[in-house]
């Protein structure tokens, strides 16, 4: 794994709970001309690539034309701790190893950009001074993810639960973008942070 130490000058954690919205607060960024880095796409592209070893550590039942079958992986990682530590410790040093492959083409560019890290403070593998948390109360975020993905209130849980309460990210964070109300209320946010940023 590659170290991170003068990797991240520029960056800025973009991270929230499940269903908060950080997709949308990641857009808006983008339409303001900020480069964002995207660690679920990351992590989406490598599963594929390396389809063969997840094969290898879940069992063929989770492939299907050399593509990993994504739900039903996230099925069994979601109620096993166990599983759920193995396909990390797999593919998150390969996750961060590509972080950083992008960041440095950012890094020269001399200015804030964005890295979306779901579990950056579950897992603390990033060194990064600065991060914006997506917020919204528990009961709104199990409502937003049960419409969502058409889960139940006890899958909506479960998924929840498997992330640090976003009470306690909102804590952490440096910055925090409110998304209780409509997009109006939510485009004021990113502008307010934005011009914190840039300035």
């Amino acid at each position: 794994m590659q170290n991170d130490n003068n990797a991240f000058q520029h960056a800025i954690v973009l991270t929230g709970g499940i269903a908060t919205g950080k997709s949308t607060v990641a857009s808006l960024f983008m339409l303001h001309g900020f480069l964002t880095i995207d660690a679920d796409k990351i992590a989406h592209k490598l599963l594929d690539i390396y389809y063969e070893d997840i094969g290898k550590l879940f069992g063929t039942e989770y492939i299907e034309n050399k593509k990993v079958l994504r739900k039903k992986l996230g099925t069994l990682i979601f109620s096993n701790v166990e599983e759920k530590t193995k396909l990390e410790n797999f593919i998150h040093p390969l996750i961060k190893d590509e972080i950083i492959k992008e960041a440095a083409v950012f890094e020269s560019q001399k200015k804030p950009y964005l890295i979306d890290i779901p579990l950056f403070f579950e897992r603390q593998h990033y060194n990064i001074k600065k991060s914006i948390v997506v917020y919204i109360p528990k009961e709104m975020q199990i409502e937003r993810l049960m419409k969502r993905d058409n889960s139940t209130k006890e899958e909506a849980l479960t998924r929840i639960n498997n992330q640090l309460d976003i009470d306690e990210k909102k804590k952490l964070a440096t910055y925090v973008i409110d998304n209780t109300k409509d997009l109006k209320h939510l485009q004021n946010e990113v502008e307010r942070i934005k011009n914190i940023l840039i300035n």
